[in-house]
């Protein structure tokens, strides 16, 4: 009985005893859970246009951050190193297009995925030997990212009804805003341009769209630039939140479990997605870990991306494939 109790009312009674408490954690939560979606938007861009599942991304994350950082560390000054980085994934979008992309048009999904695998490691192997292997320190402050807190006391929701204690992060209030203006900007890209018409054109059939003149090729270098700029923002503002190192990788698997909810196609639902893992994983570490021991964060997204796989497999916002045999 006082098992039960304690997995299914003290949680709760604590949440309503410390309104303040549970608050930072929403807010901790969404944080995270906002850069999750900005990390499965890097898939959902190449998957909207090619189809593919872009293993990558996750590295393309840590390496665009190496580089910006890196470049810095050479004595290039910050927003230099900034327009430089956008220069690389630019290069490397062009180099994966003609190079990995277009001797693969027309092939088996499963081939192009074992080419983004391929290049994972092309580009951790580079990106040591390049940068070396040790965490390095993002440049926040002198890309003007601020830093710092903002402490809010609101009355009455502490413990017994004294003032309340909340800590909002001025870095993470920055990654929200510059996150939602670039998950709107793409929303508008897809839906409102000609090149994002062209985009899922090309997603749909390869064939269709180069027989009405759509430039299959134009529109890959575009889509692995576009992945690019996502990565390198993600990487800076992960980055900025912790050291630089190969270990974002790891973090970034966790959009995984964010396009298994929101699906695979959907912008709004990377976004959705990436709120539900974020803010699910915060609570259940803060208020149902001790009971297990802790370490619910690592597990739970998948867990939950688990059970959408058996009981709504295409995820919230995605299609139902049917295939007529």
């Amino acid at each position: 009985m006082d098992f039960l109790y304690s997995i299914f009312v003290d949680p709760f009674v604590q949440m309503v005893q410390m309104p303040d408490f549970l608050l930072q954690v929403l807010w901790e939560g969404i944080v995270g859970g906002i850069l999750y979606a900005l990390i499965a938007l890097g898939f959902v861009l190449i998957f909207k246009a090619s189809g593919v599942f872009n293993f990558a991304q996750g590295i393309m994350v840590v390496f665009a951050a190496l580089t910006l950082v890196g470049l810095y560390e050479k004595g290039v000054p910050a927003l230099a190193a900034l327009v430089l980085a956008v220069g690389v994934m630019a290069l490397l979008a062009i180099c994966v297009e003609r190079f990995v992309m277009r001797p693969l048009v027309n092939q088996p999904d499963i081939i192009l995925l074992m080419a983004t695998i391929g290049l994972t490691y092309f580009l951790v192997g580079l990106g040591e030997f390049i940068f070396g292997g040790e965490p390095k320190v993002m440049i926040a402050n002198e890309l003007g990212l601020p830093s710092g807190s903002v402490v809010l006391e609101p009355e009455g929701w502490g413990p017994g009804g004294s003032p309340g204690l909340i800590s909002l992060q001025k870095i993470d209030i920055a990654a929200t805003v510059i996150a939602a203006i670039m998950i709107v900007a793409l929303a508008i890209f897809f839906n409102k341009t000609r090149i994002g018409r062209a985009l899922r054109a090309v997603a749909d059939d390869h064939q269709a769209a180069l027989s009405v003149g759509i430039s299959l090729n134009q529109i890959w270098a575009i889509v692995w630039f576009a992945a690019g700029v996502v990565a390198l923002v993600t990487g800076i503002m992960w980055g900025a939140r912790s050291d630089v190192s190969f270990a974002l990788e790891i973090v970034a698997l966790k959009a995984l479990p964010v396009l298994i909810l929101g699906g695979f196609t959907s912008i709004p639902g990377a976004i959705v997605g990436g709120l539900i893992i974020g803010v699910g994983e915060k609570i259940g570490e803060i208020y149902w870990g001790p009971l297990v021991g802790g370490g619910i964060e690592s597990w739970l997204a998948y867990g939950i991306a688990l059970v959408f796989l058996i009981f709504r497999p295409q995820g919230l916002f995605g299609e139902k494939i049917i295939e007529r045999v």
